[in-house]
Parts: C-alpha cells; structure tokens; sequence
C-alpha cells in the first residue's frame, strides 16, 4: 500500500468503529462485535502505517517536526567525572 491510500483506510476504519461504538453504548450486541474485530483489524494496519511512514521518511518525503532538545546545564557544585583531586602520599602518612 501506499502511505496516502494506508491513511484513507485508517480514516474509513476509524469513522466506522465511531458509529459502531455510539451503537455498542446503546446496548447494541452486534455493534460492540463490529468494534472488537474492527480495532483488531486497525492496529495490524496501524503497524502497516508505521513501515510505510518510515519509509517515506528515509527517502526523503514528508518531513516530521523535531523536538527540540533542552541541554543539560553544567553543574559548579559537583566534580567533574574524571577529574580528581590527587593528594600526596605524605598528607595519608599519618603523623606520629
């Protein structure tokens, strides 16, 4: 499948699980059926879409929005990883 015609049946699938589920609500025994297998059938296109959608983003077609990423701000209270403060053998001796 392509990504546009995977979205247009993503689209149909959802809009009739909708009506399926205001019937099931109602009490509708055969609506609530039509709901259980209809998600069951959306999440295996759902795993479609998201290969499809993959794809697209490697070769270059619709770009997504990043997140931008806060730094990590250094920290003065902490000592650097690494770097340690050596002290001389005669500061361990202790004195007599």
């Amino acid at each position: 499948m392509v990504l546009k015609e995977t979205i247009k049946k993503m689209h149909g699938m959802l809009s009739s699980m909708k009506k399926d589920l205001e019937k099931a609500e109602k009490g509708n025994r055969a609506a609530s059926q039509r709901v259980r297998t209809g998600s069951v059938k959306f999440s295996k296109v759902s795993k479609i879409f998201r290969k499809e959608s993959v794809a697209a983003e490697k070769k270059g077609g619709k770009k997504m929005a990043k997140k931008k990423v806060a730094k990590k701000k250094p920290c003065a209270r902490k000592p650097c990883k690494g770097k340690t403060k050596k002290t001389s053998k005669k500061s361990k001796r202790k004195k007599k």
